[in-house]
Protein backbone atom coordinates (compact mmCIF):
# COMPACT_ATOMS: atom_id res chain seq x y z
CA UNK A 1 0.00 0.00 0.00
CA UNK A 2 1.31 3.41 -0.99
CA UNK A 3 1.56 6.18 1.57
CA UNK A 4 0.43 8.95 -0.78
CA UNK A 5 -1.98 8.72 -3.69
CA UNK A 6 -2.83 12.43 -4.01
CA UNK A 7 -6.35 13.72 -3.42
CA UNK A 8 -9.09 11.97 -1.48
CA UNK A 9 -10.74 10.64 -4.65
CA UNK A 10 -7.38 9.51 -6.08
CA UNK A 11 -6.62 7.69 -2.84
CA UNK A 12 -10.01 5.96 -2.82
CA UNK A 13 -9.46 4.88 -6.44
CA UNK A 14 -5.92 3.69 -5.65
CA UNK A 15 -7.14 1.64 -2.71
CA UNK A 16 -9.95 0.15 -4.81
CA UNK A 17 -7.32 -0.98 -7.31
CA UNK A 18 -5.55 -2.69 -4.39
CA UNK A 19 -8.69 -4.59 -3.39
CA UNK A 20 -10.33 -2.19 -0.92
CA UNK A 21 -13.67 -2.34 -2.70
CA UNK A 22 -16.25 -2.13 0.08
CA UNK A 23 -17.59 1.24 1.24
CA UNK A 24 -17.97 1.19 5.02
CA UNK A 25 -20.03 3.58 7.13
CA UNK A 26 -20.16 4.05 10.89
CA UNK A 27 -23.32 2.78 12.54
CA UNK A 28 -23.26 3.26 16.33
CA UNK A 29 -21.09 0.34 17.45
CA UNK A 30 -19.89 -1.12 14.16
CA UNK A 31 -18.85 -0.53 10.56
CA UNK A 32 -21.48 -1.43 7.97
CA UNK A 33 -21.26 -2.00 4.22
CA UNK A 34 -24.65 -0.97 2.82
CA UNK A 35 -24.12 -2.91 -0.41
CA UNK A 36 -23.46 -6.30 1.21
CA UNK A 37 -25.08 -5.61 4.60
CA UNK A 38 -21.87 -6.83 6.22
CA UNK A 39 -21.42 -5.52 9.74
CA UNK A 40 -18.07 -5.45 11.56
CA UNK A 41 -17.62 -4.86 15.27
CA UNK A 42 -14.33 -3.23 16.41
CA UNK A 43 -12.74 -6.63 17.09
CA UNK A 44 -13.61 -7.88 13.57
CA UNK A 45 -11.54 -5.41 11.54
CA UNK A 46 -8.05 -3.98 11.28
CA UNK A 47 -7.00 -0.55 10.09
CA UNK A 48 -4.35 -1.04 7.41
CA UNK A 49 -3.80 2.63 6.61
CA UNK A 50 -4.93 6.13 7.55
CA UNK A 51 -4.87 9.07 5.14
CA UNK A 52 -5.57 12.67 6.16
CA UNK A 53 -6.91 15.36 3.86
CA UNK A 54 -7.23 19.03 4.72
CA UNK A 55 -9.36 21.53 2.84
CA UNK A 56 -7.29 24.29 1.25
CA UNK A 57 -9.76 27.07 1.94
CA UNK A 58 -12.31 25.59 4.32
CA UNK A 59 -11.42 23.79 7.56
CA UNK A 60 -14.77 21.96 7.33
CA UNK A 61 -13.38 20.06 4.31
CA UNK A 62 -11.02 18.03 6.48
CA UNK A 63 -11.40 14.26 6.25
CA UNK A 64 -9.76 11.01 7.27
CA UNK A 65 -9.79 7.95 5.02
CA UNK A 66 -9.28 4.56 6.63
CA UNK A 67 -8.22 1.43 4.71
CA UNK A 68 -10.05 -1.38 6.52
CA UNK A 69 -9.64 -5.15 6.34
CA UNK A 70 -12.03 -7.61 7.94
CA UNK A 71 -10.67 -10.33 10.20
CA UNK A 72 -14.15 -11.89 9.98
CA UNK A 73 -14.38 -12.58 6.22
CA UNK A 74 -11.20 -11.17 4.66
CA UNK A 75 -12.99 -8.37 2.82
CA UNK A 76 -11.39 -4.95 2.39
CA UNK A 77 -12.86 -1.49 2.09
CA UNK A 78 -12.63 2.16 2.99
CA UNK A 79 -14.22 4.44 5.55
CA UNK A 80 -14.27 8.20 5.00
CA UNK A 81 -14.90 10.33 8.06
CA UNK A 82 -14.51 13.96 9.05
CA UNK A 83 -12.11 14.86 11.82
CA UNK A 84 -13.56 14.39 15.27
CA UNK A 85 -15.76 11.35 15.70
CA UNK A 86 -18.82 12.23 17.78
CA UNK A 87 -19.12 10.02 20.84
CA UNK A 88 -22.90 10.62 20.83
CA UNK A 89 -23.35 8.71 17.56
CA UNK A 90 -20.64 6.09 17.95
CA UNK A 91 -19.82 3.57 20.67
CA UNK A 92 -16.81 4.27 22.86
CA UNK A 93 -15.14 1.05 21.68
CA UNK A 94 -15.40 2.04 17.99
CA UNK A 95 -14.18 5.59 18.71
CA UNK A 96 -11.19 4.16 20.58
CA UNK A 97 -10.26 1.80 17.73
CA UNK A 98 -10.48 4.52 15.06
CA UNK A 99 -8.79 7.16 17.25
CA UNK A 100 -5.75 5.03 18.04
CA UNK A 101 -4.93 4.98 14.32
CA UNK A 102 -5.69 8.62 13.52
Amino acid sequence: MKTDYGTLSQTINGLKAEGYTRDFNIQQDSLVCQETKAELSPDEFEIDGVFRFEGESNPDDEAVLYAISSTKDGSKGTLVNGYGISADDVSAELVKKLSTHS
